[in-house]
């Protein structure tokens, strides 16, 4: 059981207090900090603390996998950790995004390999073979856009925009009002000719503002759109947002975004676990590589209301989402302060305390952690026993428990 040194990752959507405050460095930072990095991914992998210095989590594993990893977990994944561990922090909205299954990522990953395209080129779409699964559990009011709407709640809302050039599109889910009806849609919207969509859009923003005025029904959903359309004028993927659920999430509510789930984070601090890879393909809302052909081969349709987890409270003071993603899992630690709980396991872990402090005791060894901090547990490595010193909040990671 060993403290982890961590990389923060500074992207022009991220706060500039939220990390900062986190760790309890100066706020504000002195540029947008996005994401803290608690893993082992070959692009930012944590160090371990140790008496002699810090040592890259990426080489122990590689050195060591079974007393790390665990037999089990070693067998299916080798010596890669397979989950990835984040604090993000969103001041502004990410890209509209979506990630490929395992099979869609090793079939892309080869082909862009067999064609030359250079790993770090900005215009290639697989970094490695694996899938990029996720789960983002709010630790603020967390905003986001999440799977397609069902298609009925869509007709209304584009119906009560009354704008004259986007009722054709709107009629064409109309008449199919199901997964190939999206489809089809989505499909045209986010092929528009940049004429066409400096037409149209205009016309639905300005459609937006009349519905905020009038306090209408989807005025959340408006509203959405009114800061999409400001942050990314003249955008594609402001129309193709109008088709996904608008979602708010409240601390210690999460969501988890299988293979072709179309999403974008929008504003909030959440802590987020997914599989340890990098692929991600895009449709908007950025100015980065966008490859519409690619994206529709992995996109899901699968359309209707987007489920928040609460977590199921599988201890005393201990919440885990379940999801059937097997890279990971994660679970929210409760206690009040003098609380105390065991924490099992059979494979790796990564402890972060996000609130409060505690004394982790694993096996007579003991480290005392505080918010911010985080721990890496390897396999070899007793039960913890977590007891709270004033009211904490620890979040786990593991691998998957399938």
């Amino acid at each position: 059981m060993e403290l982890l040194h961590n990389a923060v990752r500074a992207y022009a959507w991220g706060s500039r207090t939220a990390i900062a405050e986190l760790l309890g460095r100066e706020v504000p930072a002195p540029h947008p900090e996005a994401e803290l990095w608690m893993g082992a991914h070959p692009g930012d992998p944590s160090r371990v603390l140790r008496p002699d210095g810090e040592r890259s989590l990426l080489d122990l594993l590689a050195e060591e996998p079974d007393a790390q990893l665990g037999p089990r977990c070693a067998e299916r994944w080798g010596s890669r950790l397979p989950f990835l561990l984040k604090v993000l922090a969103a001041d502004e909205p990410l890209s509209l995004q979506a990630h490929p299954s395992a099979e869609q990522a090793a079939l892309g990953f080869a082909l862009e390999e067999k064609s030359g395209v250079p790993i770090e080129s900005s215009v290639r779409n697989y970094k490695d073979p694996s899938a990029k699964p996720e789960l983002i559990c709010a630790l603020t009011e967390f905003h986001a856009l999440a799977g397609f709407r069902a298609p009925e709640r869509t007709v209304a809302l584009l119906r009560s925009l009354e704008a004259p050039d986007l009722t054709p599109y709107t009629e064409l889910l109309a008449a199919q009002p199901d997964e190939d009806g999206l489809r089809a849609l989505f499909t045209t919207l986010i092929t528009l000719p940049q004429p066409a969509l400096d037409a149209l859009l205009p016309q639905v923003l300005d459609a937006c503002v009349l519905h905020v005025k009038e306090r209408g029904e989807f005025d959340l959903e408006c509203r959405t759109i009114l800061e999409l359309g400001e942050a990314y004028p003249g955008d594609a993927g402001v129309l193709a947002a109008m088709l996904l659920n608008r979602l708010v999430l409240k601390p210690g509510e999460a969501i988890h975004l299988p293979a072709g789930n179309l999403h974008a984070y929008l504003h909030g601090t959440g802590v987020e676990i997914l599989a340890n890879s990098d692929n991600v393909l895009r449709c908007g809302l950025t100015p980065k590589h966008v490859d519409v052909p690619e994206l529709m081969r992995v996109l899901d349709f699968t359309c209707g209301d987007m489920a928040v987890l609460a977590g199921e409270e599988t201890q005393p003071g201990v919440w885990t989402y379940r999801t059937p993603s097997p890279e990971f899992e994660l679970s929210r630690l409760e206690l009040a302060a003098g609380g105390e709980t065991r924490v099992n396991h059979h494979g790796p872990q990564i402890l972060l305390v996000t609130q409060g402090r505690a004394k982790l005791d694993c096996g007579g060894q003991v480290l005392e952690v505080s918010r911010g901090q985080s721990v890496w547990v390897p396999a070899a490595d007793p039960a913890v026993v977590v007891t709270a010193d004033a009211p904490t909040r620890l979040f786990r990671a593991t691998a998957g428990s399938d």
